[in-house]
């Protein structure tokens, strides 16, 4: 709504349409992944690949015997030196972080070019964002897509909000699906970024808080017992996720 109370039906309108977009490319992707069980298909890039052109449709009769089309082989060949194509657009930034599935698609498809700025959109978003986005179902290939993403990219200050944007997707629905669709670069990824957090965490724990002890040795021990407690807690939660994500 606006500031006076009036309802904004130009923001309704838009937030509808992106709904029912990131609606109608769930059907069509989980239809898509039945018919490619259905058919048996002989492997994951067989899979994949159908799901991933479930949007074409096939050409009609009047898509191919329609009026003549002039098409040059080269279409550069039409723009002078130094001219650019106006309907090439390459966003810099993002005005705002995306809200929606549909409008998460378009800036990690579209806006983002490289796996930094990919990694930056994932914590700016965090976990609880995250899960929120895609609560209805993740994508295809985007889990592999954010396990490698966020095993090139990792850094040790990040590893609490990583634990985070882990488990908030395991929550996400066919979770389970989406890790067996993994490929077997996308799996090595995954293991990558376990064993990554896996030794940020040994180290945290035995450089980095122990290292502030007090001198008191009561405080001492009260230090250690909280920090132990602490860090079977990370080493549960960090062991389940692992389980999740089907990391050996």
């Amino acid at each position: 709504m606006e500031a006076d109370g009036a309802i904004d039906f130009s923001a309704l309108e838009k937030e509808l349409r992106a709904a029912v977009a990131a609606d109608e490319k769930y059907e069509r992707e989980n239809s898509a992944k039945f018919r490619a069980v259905h058919q048996k298909v002989a492997s994951y890039e067989e899979f994949r690949d159908i799901v991933l052109a479930s949007h074409l449709k096939p050409l009609e009769k009047k898509d191919k015997m329609g009026k003549q089309r002039n098409l040059l082989w080269n279409p550069c060949a039409t723009h002078t030196k130094g001219e650019q194509v106006s309907n090439v657009e390459i966003a810099q930034e993002l005005d705002q972080l995306p809200g929606t599935s549909a409008e998460f698609y378009r800036d990690w498809r579209r806006c983002l070019t490289s796996g930094k700025e990919k990694y930056q959109l994932l914590l700016k978003l965090e976990g609880k964002a995250l899960g929120r986005i895609f609560q209805a179902d993740l994508g295809f290939g985007l889990l592999g897509e954010f396990l490698t993403v966020l095993a090139e990219n990792i850094c040790h200050e990040d590893g609490d909000a990583i634990l985070q944007i882990l488990q908030s997707l395991s929550n996400t629905k066919r979770f389970g699906l989406n890790v067996d669709l993994l490929s077997e670069s996308e799996k090595e990824s995954s293991r990558d970024l376990f064993r990554k957090l896996q030794s940020m965490n040994r180290n945290y724990w035995t450089t980095g808080r122990l290292s502030g002890t007090a001198d008191c040795k009561a405080e001492r021990e009260a230090h250690l017992t909280s920090t132990s407690l602490q860090k079977e807690a990370e080493e549960k939660i960090l062991m389940e996720l692992m389980k999740r994500y089907q990391v050996g």
